[in-house]
């Protein structure tokens, strides 16, 4: 879910960025309306593969509406909030893209005309960010896992979701926009490269966590040896089915070095090989590899957090 939706939101982010380009007339339009058009399309079916994801980890589907009803303290609520209305910007824009229909509404200087879908795309971008921001916050807020109790959390999230959407446009030029693909590309570059820096300072600083929760406090006693013998249960339980991933550290370390390789250096090295000798079908091999390597980097981030209720039943 979390990495559909931040591939959806980075591929309009794109998108908006050639026309802003195009606006100051720093780059050249694409030909015709479709490539912002299609380009939204592809971007709301990503939104809604991911939302039709999201249902399945709901205990009960019918009442998830009522999430929404909690904005004032929780960013769930918030994402519930912004996700719809981003999706909504984001028909409007590919919409009168695709219909043409773009009037412009007001002048900056000779020669830049500010239209329409400039104007819905830049209320759009807003939104998208501000989704990006309560998508994360909704684990970055959570003190008690160390891991993810940081400004990185935010900033990984916006990142990886930008790379992975410069990426994919990059590779959605290749027919539409072909005399786009080298602006797309570098900037996706550059984004892979900020991601990276960002997902190993996270990587880092995890590595160095002394943690506050420890057997002594798990279960409220100060005693120097402490040996668990049993997990505290007959047999399973929702607590040790639902916080821990199960996996050995050799598992995690090869996951780890995974994502790693597939979301970083070797889309970049496939963008310099499609970039440079226009070979466009590596253009397409490394938002497939991108996207393979952010499913990974996804699910390690959730196995990383050390849930302190696991040291109560450490020994299951």
């Amino acid at each position: 879910m979390t990495t559909l939706f931040g591939l959806g939101q980075g591929l309009f982010l794109a998108l908006y960025t050639g026309q802003l380009y195009s606006l100051f007339q720093l780059l050249p339009p694409p030909d015709g309306p479709s490539f912002y058009g299609m380009g939204s399309a592809v971007a709301l079916v990503l939104m809604a593969i991911g939302m039709i994801a999201s249902i399945f980890h709901l205990g009960n589907p019918s009442k998830g509406w009522r999430a929404a009803t909690q904005w004032r303290t929780s960013w769930l609520s918030r994402e519930v909030i912004l996700l719809p209305l981003f999706i909504l910007l984001t028909v409007l824009y590919g919409g009168l893209h695709f219909l043409d229909w773009n009037p412009p509404l007001f002048s900056i200087t000779e020669g830049i005309e500010v239209s329409l879908t400039f104007m819905i795309g830049a209320l759009a971008t807003l939104v998208c960010f501000a989704l990006y921001l309560a998508t994360s916050m909704i684990y970055a807020s959570l003190r008690f896992l160390q891991e993810w109790a940081t400004p990185l959390t935010v900033l990984n999230f916006l990142l990886l979701g930008g790379a992975s959407g410069f990426t994919l446009v990059t590779a959605f030029a290749i027919n539409s926009a072909p005399h786009l693909i080298g602006f797309f590309g570098i900037w996706a570059i550059i984004i892979t490269l900020l991601a990276l820096c960002s997902r190993g300072a996270s990587l880092y600083r995890n590595s160095r966590i002394r943690h506050r929760s420890n057997p002594h406090s798990a279960i409220g006693i100060r005693h120097k040896h402490i040996n668990q013998l049993h997990q505290g249960a007959m047999g399973g339980s929702f607590n040790t089915q639902e916080f821990f991933h199960g996996q050995s550290d050799p598992v995690l370390q090869k996951i780890k070095m995974g994502f790693l390789v597939l979301t970083f250096p070797l889309p970049i090295m496939l963008l310099v090989i499609g970039i440079g000798f226009s070979a466009t079908s590596w253009l397409i091999v490394a938002a497939l590899i991108q996207y393979l390597g952010l499913l990974l980097e996804r699910w390690f981030f959730f196995a990383e957090a050390r849930h302190p209720q696991n040291l109560y039943y450490q020994n299951a």
